[in-house]
Parts: C-alpha cells; structure tokens; sequence
C-alpha cells in the first residue's frame, strides 16, 4: 500500500492541521522525509567532508487505512480486529502501558513476517491504553478502536474491565542500561504498581508483564525482587523469562524481560517459549534486502529517514554501522542518541526498516513524522516475541481448560539471587 506525501502535520494533541510554518518550527532540520532521487529544496548542507547533501524534507507520509483495514490481512489476521469477528473461545485481554499494539499483535497473532505466517492465537483484547497520544492513534489505525489515552496514575483499577490476561509493560526508562538508572526514585519507576491494582482488583488468570533485562541487574536484582514480592502478595506466582530476539527469528540485537505470573489457585505454569533460531539468527541483510532499492512510498514509511552525516571521530552520534551477515544493533527510541547506518548504502536506516527489524509486518504503518515514528518503534515490544508469548500462555490455558497440563507445566518462581548477577546485556537492549 502507498501512500501521498503531504505538507501539513495532523497534530494529535490538538487534532487540528498544523500549518506548514509551524512544522517547520516544529520539525528542526532533521526531522521529516527525504527522498534522495527529487531534488532538495532549498539550499544544500555540507556535509563535513565537504561533499553536499540534501536538506531534509518535512513532509511526511498520510495513511488512509493500517494493517487492520489493509484487504491484504484480511486472510490471515485475527477475526477479532475485523468488525463483529472473534475467535471461539477466545481468551479476554486488557493491555496497559501498550504504547503502539508491538505486543498485543504479537498475542493476537494474525500476521506476516520474513516469510512466516504467526497465525492467529485464542486471544481478544477489550482495552488497551497509553499515555501517548502518537501510540494511542497508532494502535487505532492498525490494530482497534479499543485503544484510549490514559493516565493510569488517574485511572482506578476498577473502572477498567475484568479480563482473564493482563499484560504491561509497564515504563523501563528508570531500569534501562540506556536510560537514567533512577530506579523506584524516577516519575516513571513505580508505574508497576498500577499492575499491581489491577491484579488485587479482578485477579485475572494470567499476567505478562515486560520490560528491559537491566531490570534484574539494577542494585543487583533489588528492583525486581521487590516488584515481583509485590505482584506475588496479591495471590501469584512469577517466573522471569530473558529472551534473546535473534534466538526467535529477529534480525536485530534486542533482549526482554518477561515477567510470567499466574494466579496460585491455578495448578500449573508455562513453559517458556522455545528458541527457534538459536545457532542460525536473521541477519540484517537478509530481513532489508529487497528494500534497498526502494526510496518511496511505495513500501510504507520507507521514504523517511534523518540526513546525517558520520561522526568525525569514535564515541558520538554516526559510529554504528551496522554489517551485512550480523543481526543489526538495538534498535532504539532515541534516535539522536546513536546513529545507525545501512550495512551498504550511504545513509541512516528508514522508518520502515526499523520496523522490520522490531519484526512489524509492512502492513502496520506509522503517520506521523520521522521522529515520532522511530520513538514509537522503538519503545515497542518486537511482535515476533509477543507471538511466542503469547502461543505457551495460549497452550497452558487450553490445557488448564482440558484438564491436560503435562505439556504445559513450566515452573514458577527460581530464586532471584544468581539472575541479577548475570553477565553485562547492556548493548542488546533500548529505552523501549
């Protein structure tokens, strides 16, 4: 599906057209499209060795319908996302802290990626929230109306439904590696606690939380134990689960934190989910090949992405080139904080090809500008990971409902003491 690039911004606080004068107020010189085969407006830059490049646009992409509207999905996504449809026997979700839907498409399943259908899993989301107007919108447009702008510091658990999964992830900012590092003392470091409401208030059969794998090492392994004792007193049992996206077909540097709890009056637990690709990762060249003669609309978002020159000199912005035959480098929120370039071509990597390195199908799109769209993929949860989640609580709670447990009983809760204390993972994780 293509797309008309357009002059004006819909912005989403005020949902009102911003005029041309402003977005360029608005934007900075990097922001917004550049098309390298048109002609530049306005002046050329120099870059620093002399050579001219072109001045970045800011226009941007405008999308009539996402991956849900999309005829194209319509074969294969989850009944749920199309009006009136659902799966029978499905599964009640509610997803807190859901940023664009990364990891409530992945639960749903219904989708396609490198080559690989992740078929529709029993699971139909009633509502989803976020604090971010750009996530909020995006979630709308590609995966349900059910999506709503929320402060949940505001919001009391009980004005939210009751659901048999509960999923957050709730903000790593204040864990991150990548981040601050301020713990329970930062805005954000105690926004687990609205989990943990939700879970005194409906007892939902299973929770999933996530978040970055620095969590467990922050203060070694506090942080986490004290979140996890608390998930715990409200009548759970939690198992820590790090995966590794390589190990599960991802082209892309990137590791996560699942926290696995289900209710104690459950018998059982799941298993974590099996590596498909250990030993024989995706490289970034194989997952962006057929991308890298395309510089329109033609394949969504592939049109943007910043003008930036190489840093001069090691240890600043423009020193991540990522390599042909290797998995790419964490693909993070920040954009500005390093730079990242093609394995071949001689600029920075699109929209699009971040999100097909997070594992999002060209068919879930992004509106808004350069920046804005990197923020919301970075912060996401990769969708192929979300599926494999979602597949073994899918498979436990069939099993729970058959009464056959033996293929799905995992165990619960190790002891925390060894985790925190595991090897330096800081490069393979975001801020996201």
């Amino acid at each position: 599906m293509g797309a008309a690039v357009i002059e004006t911004d819909d912005h989403p606080m005020t949902g009102g057209v911003v005029p041309r004068s402003a977005l360029l107020g608005l934007c900075g010189q990097e922001h917004g499209i550049a098309l390298p085969h048109e002609e530049a407006r306005g002046d050329v830059l120099r870059r620093h060795d002399g050579q001219p490049k072109l001045r970045a646009r800011r226009t941007m992409p405008e999308f009539q319908q996402g991956f849900r509207g999309n005829d194209l999905t319509t074969p294969y996504r989850n009944p749920s996302l199309s009006d009136g449809g659902s799966i029978d026997s499905s599964y009640k979700v509610v997803s807190l802290f859901a940023g664009c839907g990364g990891l409530d498409l992945g639960v749903l399943g219904g989708f396609r990626y490198g080559g690989s259908t992740y078929d529709a899993l029993p699971f139909e989301v009633l509502h989803a929230s976020d604090n971010l107007a750009d996530a909020v919108q995006a979630y709308r447009l590609n995966i349900a109306e059910h999506a709503v702008l929320q402060d949940l510091t505001q919001v009391g658990a009980a004005e939210l439904p009751s659901a048999d999964v509960l999923m957050g992830g709730f903000p790593c900012q204040d864990f991150s590696s990548s981040g601050p590092k301020l713990g329970f003392a930062g805005k954000r470091g105690q926004l687990y606690r609205v989990l943990v409401e939700y879970m005194e208030t409906h007892q939902p059969s299973v929770v999933i939380g996530e978040n970055v794998p620095h969590l467990a090492r922050l203060s070694d392994g506090i942080y986490l134990e004290t979140i996890l004792r608390e998930f715990e007193e409200t009548g759970y049992s939690f198992d820590v689960w790090e995966l590794y996206g390589p190990d599960y077909g991802l082209s892309q540097s990137r590791r996560r934190l699942i926290l696995m709890g289900v209710r104690n009056d459950i018998p059982g637990f799941p298993m974590m989910p099996r590596q498909t690709h250990l030993g024989r990762h995706v490289p970034i060249d194989e997952a962006l090949a057929d991308l890298e003669d395309v510089a329109d609309e033609s394949v969504p978002n592939q049109s943007q992405f910043f003008v930036s020159t190489r840093a001069k000199a090691g240890g600043g912005q423009g020193d991540h080139t990522n390599r042909k035959g290797t998995v790419a480098y964490c693909i993070r929120a920040n954009a500005r904080g390093r730079i990242q370039f093609h394995y071949e071509l001689d600029r920075r990597l699109t929209v699009r090809e971040c999100a097909r390195l997070q594992s999002f199908p060209d068919e879930f799109v992004f509106p808004f500008s350069t920046q804005r769209n990197l923020t919301l993929i970075g912060n996401a949860v990769p969708p192929i990971l979300g599926h494999a989640v979602g597949r073994v609580v899918a498979d436990f709670l069939q099993n729970t409902r058959a009464g056959t447990l033996q293929s799905s009983i995992g165990h619960r809760r190790r002891s925390m003491g060894s985790y925190g204390a595991q090897g330096d993972l800081f490069a393979s994780e975001s801020v996201g």
